[in-house]
Parts: structure tokens; C-alpha cells; sequence
């Protein structure tokens, strides 16, 4: 990626500062989580603490998609069955999602976008438990599927114009074959919505790996197992169109085939039922929107 002039570095300095931040509760429990000897009762008080967070918790760890025996009715409850890692990511999801804007911007469509964040967050979460046990957190390979195309949501709004013009690229141009949306964004604005998430997740707070995982997902020199988790969700993701992440682009092959081969169908085929995955989507996205 070439050099950020200082204006392109101060315009794009000014969109991340726009961007909301978290709620203080889930900025807390951010703070906590990177101690590792928080405790569970802490985290708990915490998101306790706020009504919306806790009923959004509570209501998701009791549908279809965590098939608990036994209803829960507290967040302490909700520790002890999934684990303080998973409650903690839960939060965060609902605040990622708390914070997109109301209505789509520049021609992206916010909800499709939403759909396509929270599939390829489940994917990713999965590929992890199935391919890359013990040595990617599945929480963690979730939250990076969440968040790594929230770069496109800052550009969206505050650049909207550049950003138009970088969609447009990825559907050709007079006869030229389209482009993929990040090669377009680096034509056109200097810089791609990795390095605009990842700008964003280091102001959220976020752990320096995972802001990795959300600046390089489009680059050959980021690899591991998160890494490989996240690149293939999201090509799953965009292949059975479970939402749309504004790139009509689909040129590319199997990401990290030494973990999971070449035949991306094969792959998608041992992820058993897509369309779960979809309504589960579409259901945590209507909570997650709820005020």
C-alpha cells in the first residue's frame, strides 16, 4: 500500500474520530478482559450494570442457536454455561452492532452488510472449532468476522463519494473487467477498509492481533490461524451470498488451502446447514438493533 499523504492521513484520522464509541459499559468490560486475571464476578457486575446489554445477552444465550437445557435468567448463569470469553464477545457484538448507522449510506445497504458481518462471524467461529482446534479461540475468530469489514462502514459515511466510485470499479468500467472493492478503495482513496477497521480497533481498544487480523485480511502477508478462519468465512460468506459486504467481485480462490484444501464447496459442505447460520444471523441482527 503506498505512503498516506498527511491529508489523506488527517481525513481519514477525522472519519475514524466520528465513528461512536462503545458504551462505557462494554469500554469496562474491554478494560477488565485485558487483565488476564479478571474475574468472572467483575465482568458480571459490569455488564449487570446495563439493562439493554443484559436483556440483549440473556435473550440471545436463550434462543435456538445455544439450545441450553435449561432456561438462563442471569449473566452469572450465562458465564458459568458458555464461559466468560463467549459473554464477553457477545457484548461486544451488540455494541459493534448498537453503533452502525440507522440507514444505509453511499448505496450500502447497512442491513445486508450487518447480515454478511454476523454470517462470516459464525463461519469463522465454526471453521475454528472444526479446523483450527486449540489453536484459534472460536470466540475471538467471531469477533474478527464481526468486525472486518467495519471499515467499509466508516468510508461509507464519511467518504462517500470515493467510496461510490470504489464500488463502481468492482462492476468494470467501459469494457474493463471489475476489480475486488479493496484493490478499487486503494486506487481510489489510498487505502483499503482493512486499514480503516483496523484504525478503528485500535481505537475501540481492541488486542493488537485481532487489529491485525482486521488491517491484513486482504493481504497474502497476514497469515495464522485466526487469519485462515476469518478469510475463508468470508469467502464462504460472499459465495452463498448470506448477506452482501459491497463487493460484487468473486474471483478469488481458496484462502489458506494448507488448513482447509482447495475445494471451497467442500469446505462450505462441512459446515452442515448454511441457512441456520443465516437465521441465526437474522435474529441476533433484530436483537442487536433493539433500543
Amino acid at each position: 500500500m503506498s505512503q498516506l499523504t498527511p491529508e489523506l492521513e488527517k481525513k481519514l484520522g477525522q472519519a475514524v474520530e466520528r465513528m461512536p464509541a462503545f458504551p462505557k459499559s462494554v469500554q469496562k468490560v474491554l478494560e477488565l478482559t485485558r487483565n488476564i486475571n479478571c474475574l468472572p464476578k467483575d465482568l458480571v457486575a459490569v455488564i449487570e450494570k446495563d439493562p439493554v446489554m443484559t436483556m440483549k445477552v440473556l435473550k440471545v444465550i436463550n434462543s435456538a442457536y445455544y439450545n441450553l437445557p435449561n432456561k438462563i435468567t442471569s449473566v452469572n448463569q450465562s458465564v458459568v454455561y458458555l464461559g466468560l470469553n463467549t459473554v464477553k464477545n457477545l457484548a461486544l457484538a451488540f455494541a459493534a452492532v448498537g453503533i452502525l448507522p440507522r440507514i444505509s449510506v453511499a448505496g450500502f445497504d447497512i442491513q445486508r452488510y450487518l447480515l454478511h458481518s454476523l454470517t462470516t462471524a459464525a463461519i469463522a467461529r465454526q471453521l475454528a472449532q472444526q479446523y483450527a482446534r486449540g489453536q484459534a479461540d472460536p470466540g475471538d475468530c467471531y469477533v474478527a468476522g464481526l468486525l472486518h469489514d467495519f471499515g467499509k462502514v466508516v468510508l461509507a459515511q464519511f467518504l462517500g463519494t470515493e467510496f461510490r466510485q470504489a464500488v463502481a470499479l468492482t462492476y468494470g468500467i467501459d469494457g474493463a473487467p471489475g476489480i475486488p472493492l479493496h484493490v478499487a478503495e486503494r486506487e481510489v482513496i489510498g487505502v483499503d477498509h482493512g486499514f480503516i477497521g483496523a484504525k478503528l480497533a485500535e481505537r475501540w481498544q481492541f488486542p493488537p492481533e485481532l487489529v491485525d487480523v482486521i488491517r491484513l485480511h486482504h493481504d497474502e502477508e497476514g497469515s495464522g490461524p485466526m487469519m485462515d478462519c476469518l478469510r475463508v468465512a468470508n469467502q464462504i460468506s460472499r459465495m452463498r451470498e448470506l448477506g452482501d459486504a459491497g463487493n460484487p467481485w468473486r474471483g478469488e480462490p481458496c484462502a489458506a488451502p494448507q488448513r482447509f484444501g482447495e475445494d471451497l464447496d467442500q469446505v462450505a459442505g462441512s459446515l452442515g446447514d448454511l441457512q441456520k447460520i443465516y437465521d441465526d444471523a437474522m435474529a441476533f441482527a433484530h436483537v442487536g438493533s433493539e433500543k
